[in-house]
């Protein structure tokens, strides 16, 4: 159960000019309410196509199972912002899920990229494929 031991919290990118506030959404994800959060998601990815929002929903879809919806959100908010770390962490997290280390890893080298001298993301994604590999 390597989803059971990954941090349960949410991060986004809040440097984005005309964000929604996420405040509310953030404070669901703190407390695990996912549906929730999932519910205020949607209603905000309508009107706000944002990298945040999407890459929010696609973790909280993963944290409630449903990662092929989840990938497709990752993909969004990498679409409007390809250097949006906490997606490429996430995104490399569904991956090291799913099983597919050769993916993950191809989100590890980005972050590499975004954070040469490191940085949060790039950290916790590494521990992630370090525990599902065994090193």
């Amino acid at each position: 159960m390597l989803a059971a031991s990954l941090p349960a919290f949410a991060v986004d990118d809040d440097s984005s000019d005309g964000a929604v506030d996420l405040t509310s959404v953030r404070t669901k994800i703190a407390a695990k309410d996912y549906k929730a959060a999932l519910t205020e998601l949607r209603d905000l990815a309508e009107d706000n196509q944002q990298a945040d929002v999407y890459n929010l929903l696609g973790f909280t879809l993963r944290k409630t199972g449903d990662l092929k919806t989840s990938l497709t959100y990752y993909t969004k908010a990498l679409e409007l912002k390809p250097d949006h770390k906490a997606a490429r962490e996430y995104l490399g997290e569904l991956y090291v899920e799913m099983g597919d280390m050769a993916k993950a890893r191809d989100q590890l080298a980005a972050l590499g990229k975004l954070c040469p001298g490191g940085c949060e993301e790039r950290a916790d994604l590494e521990k992630a494929i370090a525990a599902k590999t065994g090193g």
